[in-house]
């Protein structure tokens, strides 16, 4: 028989691989903010993430997006969300990772970095179900605003366990939550919220409110409970709405329709309504707009950690493909060209996962003045600035693949899962502008310009455009630039704060090319503009991720 087709110079997938292990960014990042943290768990789960085995379950579960089943087959309202058995595995193996709940439950060193990592770990294989994970991890520590479903909830929300079933709270080893702040009418401005919460007596677990409007995102509704922003007598109040009521029967939520999204296709997003659902005060009544800024700041920690890991696992596919795909007589890997966007790209992995890590280590150290500042300063500057570089990043590197970028089956086709994925960090939890105003808010708030300066101090003296762009910085800070300048001031103080941080924990090389690139002007409008006298084997040798 004739061969008409053998298959020849196609790469071998990136599969049955540890992320953890050949990320030396990561490690790095670890070593600098987190030096006394057992990484053993973290090796563990990068050993399991990168199993063909997880790849198949995450790509399963975007093949089979979750159905919405508003009525039985006899016409009862069950309102209930059907998800692929791979969901659940990837659920059950993020919440048996601790990613919802480590740091309310971890004793030791650094649980928040420990779980930064492992949640930027598990976004190499599968953002999506992450979305109730990190609301969960968010929402825990604001349900202490209510002890006694604090007293009930909280231990099950930090146990490592899954238990998808719609029943009572009791009944379940483990539970997780999800949020329902925005409204058409009102998107990021959620005082513009018309829901109505009515007072119905009190229980044991305090005041009881009957809530009756809307939510144009409702993320996650398959969740055990949920914190919501109502309108109390009071003004805008956080509630907390469970899905089982204590009697046994469904809460009534209405689940309208799941949205059809750009990507994260594995998540159901919802748009739901309540007719005089049951609530209970959460905090004090009047108080909902502080709350909700505090677990945004956790959520949007998630969001520069996710984005992070999608970088890293683009570039980790850019490198596995280049490395044994052949053009021109030789890998691409060792074209120049290609060499000058890998390294471009491994620059800006690294240096968003510096900043990302570094930002968690702040809220390991909450009760330190230095480290209470820059919480508030890095995080909508860090949510800002990775998120921004995202889709671009993805873009360049589906480009390293070509055509089988593009497509959607196969190893490969994880690019164009990561490419749809990225804008989501960006927009969600506040987009561009939201995040450059809460930078100007931060600013106002404490002595941000000295916090800065310390932050910055170890890398004094090491490149010169840095120490220009530190020196320049004070003045910027204490004028508090205009709204029209917000965001250049969130991507410069972004730049100073990786670049310094690249200093302490990367080599050399890597330091130099990210300040001659992206600080002294020695660059393009594109990857792959670095400049001729970068040292390319030391940054494309460094990012390979076996």
């Amino acid at each position: 028989m004739d061969v008409t087709h053998e298959v020849v110079n196609q790469p071998e997938p990136l599969a049955d691989y540890n992320l953890f292990e050949g990320n030396q960014g990561l490690r790095a990042a670890l070593k600098l903010n987190a030096p006394d943290l057992d990484t053993a768990e973290l090796a563990a789960l990068g050993a399991s993430l990168g199993s063909s085995e997880m790849q198949t379950h995450a790509r399963l579960a975007n093949t089979h997006p979750p159905q919405l089943h508003s009525h039985d087959r006899f016409g009862r309202r069950v309102d209930q969300v059907e998800f692929h058995p791979s969901y659940h595995a990837l659920m059950a193996a993020a919440t048996g990772a601790g990613l919802h709940g480590t740091p309310w439950a971890r004793k030791g060193p650094s649980p928040h970095v420990a779980r930064a990592a492992a949640f930027m770990l598990f976004t190499e294989l599968e953002p999506s179900v992450l979305c109730p994970i990190s609301m969960t991890y968010a929402v825990t520590p604001a349900l202490r605003g209510n002890a006694a479903i604090y007293a009930d909830w909280g231990p099950k929300l930090a146990n490592r366990s899954y238990d998808p079933a719609l029943k009572l709270w009791r009944d379940k080893a483990g539970l997780t939550m999800g949020m329902g702040m925005t409204e058409k009418q009102g998107g990021s401005d959620v005082r513009a919220n018309t829901t109505q919460a009515a007072a119905d007596g009190q229980d044991g677990w305090g005041q009881r409110f009957l809530v009756t409007g809307h939510k144009w995102f409702f993320s996650a509704p398959m969740c055990d409970g949920f914190l919501i922003l109502a309108q109390a007598p009071a003004g805008l109040t956080c509630f907390f709405l469970p899905r089982v009521l204590p009697d046994g029967s469904l809460n009534a939520i209405r689940i309208q329709r799941l949205k059809d999204k750009l990507g994260n296709k594995a998540n159901a997003s919802s748009e739901v309504e309540f007719h005089q659902a049951q609530a209970w005060l959460v905090g004090d009544e009047g108080r909902g707009i502080p709350q909700i800024l505090e677990m945004g700041t956790m959520t949007r920690l998630d969001c520069a950690l996710g984005t992070s890991g999608l970088m890293r696992q683009a570039l980790s596919i850019a490198l596995n493909h280049t490395a044994q795909r052949q053009a021109f007589g030789k890998r691409l890997i060792d074209q120049p060209l290609m060499r000058n966007v890998l390294a471009d790209l491994a620059l800006e992995s690294e240096a968003a996962t510096m900043l990302a890590i570094r930002l968690a280590r702040a809220f390991d150290r909450a009760g330190d003045a230095h480290e209470s500042v820059m919480a508030r300063l890095l995080t909508p500057i860090a949510k800002f600035w990775i998120c921004k570089r995202g889709s671009h990043f993805a873009q360049e590197a589906m480009e390293c693949l070509g055509g089988n970028g593009y497509v959607e089956e196969g190893g490969e086709g994880i690019m164009a899962r990561i490419y749809r994925e990225m804008p989501l960090n960006s927009i969600w939890e506040g987009a561009g502008n939201i995040m450059a105003l809460d930078l100007l808010r931060a600013l106002r708030k404490a002595d941000v310009a000295a916090a800065l300066a310390h932050e910055l101090a170890p890398a004094k003296g090491a490149h010169p455009a840095l120490d220009r762009l530190v020196a320049a910085l004070p003045a910027r800070v204490e004028e508090m630039a205009s709204e029209l300048e917000a965001r250049r001031l969130a991507q410069d103080v972004a730049l100073a704060v990786q670049a310094a941080l690249l200093y302490q924990a990367a080599p050399s090389a890597v330091f130099a090319a990210f300040c001659d690139s992206r600080l002294a002007g020695n660059w393009g409008q594109a990857f792959g503009t670095l400049g001729a006298g970068t040292d390319f084997d030391t940054i494309i040798t460094r990012a390979m991720p076996r």
